[in-house]
């Protein structure tokens, strides 16, 4: 993020940032509450090189108040996690003022392979069991494509069969599924909303990914009423991006969203500083 990027993306919010900024850079100061949004990070790549004791403290002292351990990283929480680390893990984040607020996994359920789709919704299974023993709020997974040999309404079907399925198993658990809006073909609106008319579940959610594809297909808000009443978590890039955040803040208010929005923004040699200005934004954006 450069001073002439970073100023070119900011002036509809420069002056709001300003404000903000003047409470935002002490260290360990919590956002502002009173409109339901929480500000966190997701460790896909910010992250990614962060142990939990790594976390929790960059997280406290920029005020970040949860993040979602994404698979393969280099905090260790995995399925394969014996009893004793699950345990460890959960005390560590109850002790602390940072929210785990799901585990982020690589599962898909698009395979025309029946075995591979099977896998995957068995390891979804075995995500919710580590979510329930660390106190994660939820697993997030994927859609991630379409199969060309076979029909594009059969494999949107057997996705959205495939996460009701998970979802109902997370229920027994008090594990939300979430599905993450992802995939070059799979993140356009239109396909999504046939997933959900097979995955009914209330356990079942949405994750709000700020892509481009969001503005496709008659727009954000044609796109945000399609989902709206599922949205569960909300993932966000750099916020000086040509993407209508402002359009996005408001309609999460309008639908009274108490939930998380976790930034997923690149690695930096100074992840404090970024991430403060990254809160000071965020708190722009709530104040507008």
């Amino acid at each position: 993020m450069n001073r002439r990027t970073f100023i070119a993306g900011s002036v509809g919010t420069g002056a709001l940032a300003l404000t903000a900024g003047a409470t935002s850079g002490q260290a360990g100061a919590k956002p502002r509450a009173g409109r339901g949004l929480k500000l966190g990070t997701v460790t896909y790549n910010l992250a990614r090189s962060w142990d939990i004791e790594t976390i929790i403290k960059n997280c406290t002292e920029t005020g970040f108040q949860g993040v979602e351990l994404r698979t393969t990283h280099a905090h260790g929480v995995e399925i394969s996690l014996p009893a004793a680390k699950r345990e460890e893990v959960r005390k560590r984040f109850a002790d602390s003022p940072v929210t785990l607020v799901g585990l982020g996994t690589t599962c898909e359920y698009h395979s025309a392979d029946p075995a591979v789709v099977k896998k995957n919704i068995e390891e979804t299974k075995a995500w919710v069991k580590l979510a329930k023993d660390v106190g994660a709020g939820g697993v997030k997974v994927r859609p991630n494509g379409l199969v060309p040999e076979v029909p594009e309404d059969q494999t949107l079907e057997q996705i959205g069969r495939a996460l009701n399925e998970c979802a109902a198993f997370g229920a027994d658990y008090g594990v939300p599924i979430r599905l993450e809006v992802h995939g070059r073909e799979t993140a356009r609106f239109p396909r999504i909303k046939k997933i959900m008319q097979f995955a009914t579940h209330p356990n079942f959610r949405i994750c709000w990914n700020c892509n481009p594809q969001d503005l496709e297909d008659g727009g954000i808000r044609t796109n945000f009423e399609i989902v709206k009443d599922r949205i569960g978590l909300v993932h966000m890039r750099d916020l000086y991006e040509d993407y209508p955040y402002s359009e996005l803040f408001q309609m999460l208010r309008g639908i009274d969203y108490q939930g998380f929005c976790l930034a997923e923004i690149p690695e930096t040699s100074d992840p404090i500083r970024v991430m403060k200005y990254f809160r000071t934004l965020f708190e722009a954006q709530q104040a507008c």
